[in-house]
């Protein structure tokens, strides 16, 4: 007696199909969409906390390596990348007075709140310091430099001194607007000189 051939079964052939192709779809959109969420991320500006600046990065930086800043004693001002030094950069007005002497009070206690690292940071006053401002040794009063306020995007008022960042390799890379926040420049600043390892 002959019995019959197992006949497939039609329906599991049509099920099996469609559940690959919801599983590869799925896998596809999951793909696309993790694109879609960071292009969208980016193009709305959004940055993680702690990547973030609070300073403006200037685009393109300026090279400064090159100039020959003069310090206020007529020395030359030497660069030397090697010692990983980045200097907070002030430029005042030439009719500022308590407003500058309360800007150099607040960048002598940044500087002091760096601890160990702050032989790593300067602090270069490109203009008259005026009397009773408290000075500190890394504290470098500089001939104003036509060079420099040229470079500048912001320029200074009696009232309102924008900060800079230059970089070890002399490149001016940050800009605090007048009015800026000291904590703000302290988040930065302690980001940039971490220990050297």
């Amino acid at each position: 007696m002959n019995t019959p051939s197992p006949v497939p079964n039609e329906s599991r052939v049509p099920a099996s199909r469609t559940r690959s192709r919801l599983t590869l779809l799925l896998i596809a959109a999951m793909f696309l969409s993790s694109f879609g969420l960071a292009a969208f991320l980016r193009f709305t500006g959004w940055e993680p906390g702690h990547s973030r600046n609070f300073g403006e990065l200037l685009q393109p930086p300026r090279d400064l390596s090159a100039q020959h800043f003069l310090r206020a004693n007529g020395q030359p001002y030497d660069w030397r990348p090697a010692t990983n030094t980045w200097r907070i950069v002030v430029v005042p007005a030439p009719d500022c007075a308590q407003a500058c002497v309360a800007m150099i009070d607040r960048l002598h206690r940044l500087w002091e709140t760096e601890g160990r690292q702050a032989d790593r940071v300067e602090v270069l006053w490109f203009g008259r310091v005026p009397e009773g401002a408290p000075t500190f040794r890394k504290f470098i009063a500089m001939q104003p430099s036509a060079i420099l306020d040229s470079a500048l995007p912001e320029a200074a008022s009696r009232d309102a001194i924008p900060v800079y960042l230059i970089d070890p390799s002399g490149f001016l890379v940050m800009h605090y607007h007048a009015g800026f926040t000291l904590a703000d420049l302290r988040k930065d600043l302690d980001k940039l000189i971490q220990p050297v390892k």
